[in-house]
């Protein structure tokens, strides 16, 4: 069965046509999402190579003088958020206008200031994205299980908010209710100063002797992944959320010097806890961080060396259903010139050491075991 016919098995919330409005990498995945659903799906943009582009991969039509849309979604930079909201409201008088931007509060300030009214608007955001932008990179499942802050105020009509709940549903998204405020406060810890801190380790890297950069192993890629993103776009989400960033990087700023001054003098008295309290205060941050599910259900890791030959992985895959251990997360990290692979497996606890025994009988190497 394809992709398109799973989807449509399943009959959309929405109906009627959808406006988007930037098919870059969250328009036009919105678009295809929606579109595997069979909901009806119109594209606008302000470059016309971008907009032919997305329609050429699918993810939506081009506009149409009659086009009537129940529902328009603003998926435009930041710094023209609220410009792009408020020429939707005035065109398209009977439908709902929602946003994807990553900043609530300045684009809604920035209307209330004009004098927009505002009764059809309900802002929002789906925490999902990847580090290449545009329609070539778009994908309908970008936003399954992830999710999406819908922010809702005391004009908002409920059939209103429940066309921008739907939405959130049918491209397999998870909507969450808060204010823009509270949502600007948590993107700004979760997002926008994560950006920065990877941003500025893997300028660390720049000047880097090449020596140095071959032992980078996979705890450094994952620290530094997001590096990669746009700074072109940064730039305008830093600037619209500045002060809820600058709140968390004065803290971390404080952090940082009391690790640097006890590292002066590890020796000193108070020097080692410091650094322990640091360590274990990380520890307990990422115990809070959800899991599979949303769940704070802990993992155990099993560390298993695959060999660089087709088919590998998916055969260790394949041992494992049959030992009956399901698989809840998996990372890979190669190393340079090796000619294997190591695959960190996350299992539940109990299901730890039938795996390590099940795979070991079949011939797999287990890092940090006898057999390694």
């Amino acid at each position: 069965m394809s992709e398109q016919s799973r989807g449509a098995a399943v009959p959309p919330r929405l109906s009627g046509t959808v406006r988007i409005v930037g098919s870059g990498l969250l328009g036009a995945s919105i678009g295809h999402a929606l579109r595997v659903k069979g909901v009806d799906v119109v594209l606008a943009d302000a470059s016309p190579a971008q907009l032919r582009l997305a329609i050429d991969y699918g993810a939506g039509r081009a506009e149409k003088d009659d086009d009537r849309p129940v529902l328009t979604v603003v998926a435009v930079p930041p710094d023209v958020t609220a410009d792009v909201i408020q020429a939707e409201l005035d065109r398209y008088p009977d439908a709902v206008v929602t946003d994807v931007a990553s900043v609530k509060l300045e684009p809604l300030n920035a209307l209330r200031r004009r004098g927009v009214d505002l009764t059809r608007y309900i802002g929002s955001h789906p925490l999902a994205g990847r580090e290449r932008g545009g329609a070539i990179s778009a994908r309908a499942d970008l936003f399954v299980g992830r999710p999406w802050v819908v922010c809702r105020d005391e004009e908002t009509r409920p059939a209103d908010l429940a066309l921008v709940e739907a939405l959130a549903l049918d491209v397999g998204a998870m909507p969450l209710e808060m204010t823009p405020e509270e949502h600007d406060r948590s993107v700004a810890l979760t997002s926008h100063v994560p950006q920065v801190v990877a941003s500025l380790l893997a300028g660390r890297f720049a000047s880097a002797d090449e020596g140095s950069l071959r032992l980078a192993g996979q705890g450094v890629r994952d620290t530094t992944r997001i590096a990669a993103s746009a700074p072109e776009l940064w730039v305008q989400i830093l600037g619209a959320n500045a002060q809820p960033v600058v709140d968390i990087l004065d803290a971390l700023a404080d952090d940082l010097r009391d690790v640097a001054a006890a590292l002066r003098d590890p020796a000193a008295p108070g020097a080692r806890r410091t650094v322990a309290d640091a360590i274990r205060q990380g520890n307990e941050g990422v115990e809070r961080l959800p899991g599979k599910h949303g769940q704070n259900r802990r993992y155990e890791q099993l560390v298993v060396m695959v060999d660089d030959t087709p088919g590998q992985l998916g055969r260790l895959f394949g041992e494992l259903g049959e030992l009956g251990v399901n698989v809840e997360d998996l990372r890979l990290e190669h190393s340079p010139g090796a000619q294997f692979g190591l695959a960190e497996i996350s299992v539940a606890p109990a299901a730890l050491h039938g795996a390590i025994t099940g795979l070991q009988e079949r011939g797999w190497r287990i890092a940090g075991t006898t057999n390694d």
